[in-house]
């Protein structure tokens, strides 16, 4: 049984949908990132980042319990752990971490600050309104789709012919394209993945987790400082 600490995010999505494609047993625990509750010295305790998600595995290891923060780090140990989604090939391999370093060194980071300066940013007392960040951050993801756009051109997935853990780590941030205000009508590739990968059984499930307990509307100004000024 692994443990899931968990905000329908797309953070928390992407290792929801990895614990639905794999078939692992998990119990799901929510952290309300909105009340701070990544801030509890428990969940602290599992991940000092003060970010979910976070997993608990009792049968780690050598068979020992052990938790594991970072979206990543957790994609590939559970890949490791069931031998699936990390590629057969030493270049599978290769070609799978390199595009899930894409994912948490750019995507993930970007269309994050893009949804910040379009949506949450103008709602703060008093509103920030930011052109420029919003131009800079919506312009980068742009960018970012467009580099997976020509990636996606003659495969079906962003490592190749296999559905993998990168899949896993772009979709939940990827489908939100309107969210972030793009235009994908020239990335034609790119919205077929979006389709694709979100016609899976296990994505859809994955990503449906606790999802009425998302908001992505107006924030309280309590839960703006806890988010935005901690």
């Amino acid at each position: 049984m692994i443990d899931l600490y968990y905000w329908p995010t797309p953070n928390g999505w992407k290792i929801s949908i990895a614990l639905e494609e794999m078939g692992l047993e998990y119990e799901t625990h929510l952290v309300n990132i909105g009340k701070g509750e990544q801030f509890a010295p428990e969940f602290l305790k599992i991940s000092p980042n003060n970010r979910m998600p976070a997993i608990v595995d009792s049968d780690g290891p050598d068979g020992a319990p052990i938790s594991i923060f970072e979206s990543g780090a957790i994609l590939q140990y559970l890949a490791r752990k069931t031998g699936r989604f990390c590629g057969r090939t030493e270049r599978e391999r290769i070609a799978v971490d390199q595009w899930l370093m894409w994912q948490m060194g750019g995507v993930g980071p970007m269309a994050g600050q893009a949804h910040h300066f379009i949506h949450y940013a103008p709602q703060m007392d008093p509103p920030q309104d930011v052109p420029y960040a919003r131009d800079r951050y919506r312009a980068e993801v742009g960018r970012l789709y467009g580099v997976l756009d020509r990636q996606l051109a003659g495969q079906p997935f962003v490592a190749g012919e296999e559905y993998s853990i990168a899949d896993m780590a772009i979709w939940p941030w990827a489908h939100l394209w309107k969210r972030q205000e793009q235009d994908i009508a020239d990335k034609r590739h790119f919205a077929d993945w979006v389709e694709r990968v979100g016609a899976r059984p296990a994505v859809q499930k994955g990503r449906a987790l606790y999802a009425e307990l998302r908001n992505p509307g107006p924030t309280s100004k309590e839960s703006q400082t806890i988010l935005f000024k901690r």
